[in-house]
């Protein structure tokens, strides 16, 4: 009975793993396996990463021969001879459009001194035909005015002679200007080229007479006087005074 109870006793043991046997060719060969393995992964890397630096620089290479396409000093050297030749025609035109307004600006300034010179003309026949009903000696016009050369005056005078059979006029003009210098006037007589003061005049109708003086520096005209005299006369018989025109 005792036996029946007694248990039996037990074998306690850690676990076993049984590993078959690999020689050193089997081993030799995984590792030049893995190694082909790793070197493929490499290369493969390698090619990935030269194409996509390759595809960079076409993008780059693109972009860049874009931009010059499109940028505005490229395009003007590439439109450079059709810009020249349009603004060319642009300024022939304005050339042609500013030479015209100068012509027609000219011939409107001939037409209106024309007309000033017709209407003088027209005034002045006007007058001669009204003098012809007074026998006489007048003045049609007496003008004085400064020159652009300082010092310098022209003077200009029209004589008219009325009647219905007027004959010839003779004798002579006298002058005398007015001068103001250091603050004081005096009258000096105006004498002619041959440093004479009387002007001898000989007409029927009219008698034009134009004429420049020059004054000392410093010295300005205050009025010029002509006086008309006919020979043999001691007194003049037509006076007047003008002073320059401003």
């Amino acid at each position: 009975m005792l036996k029946l109870f007694q248990k039996k006793p037990q074998i306690l043991s850690p676990r076993v793993v049984v590993r078959p046997h690999r020689s050193w060719q089997f081993r030799l060969l995984v590792f030049v396996a893995i190694c082909s393995l790793l070197a493929l992964l490499s290369w493969g890397m390698y090619e990935a990463g030269k194409q996509s630096v390759n595809s960079h620089n076409d993008s780059d290479a693109v972009e860049e021969k874009s931009t010059y396409l499109f940028d505005p000093g490229s395009c003007r050297q590439t439109k450079k001879q059709q810009l020249c030749t349009q603004i060319g025609d642009l300024i022939q035109q304005l050339q042609i459009s500013t030479t015209a307004n100068e012509n027609l600006a000219e011939e409107v300034k001939s037409l209106a001194s024309e007309n000033d010179q017709l209407k003088e003309k027209l005034v002045f026949f006007q007058h001669l035909v009204a003098s012809n009903t007074n026998s006489g000696i007048s003045i049609y016009q007496f003008s004085l005015k400064e020159t652009e050369t300082p010092g310098k005056y022209h003077y200009a005078l029209t004589l008219i002679q009325g009647g219905e059979r007027p004959s010839d006029f003779k004798g002579n003009l006298r002058f005398k200007i007015k001068l103001l210098q250091n603050g004081q006037s005096k009258a000096v007589p105006l004498t002619s080229k041959n440093a004479e003061q009387d002007f001898p005049v000989h007409f029927k109708f009219f008698h034009r007479l134009e004429e420049n003086f020059q004054v000392p520096p410093g010295t300005t005209v205050e009025n010029i006087q002509v006086q008309i005299y006919k020979n043999g006369d001691k007194k003049p018989l037509v006076t007047e005074t003008v002073q320059p025109a401003t």
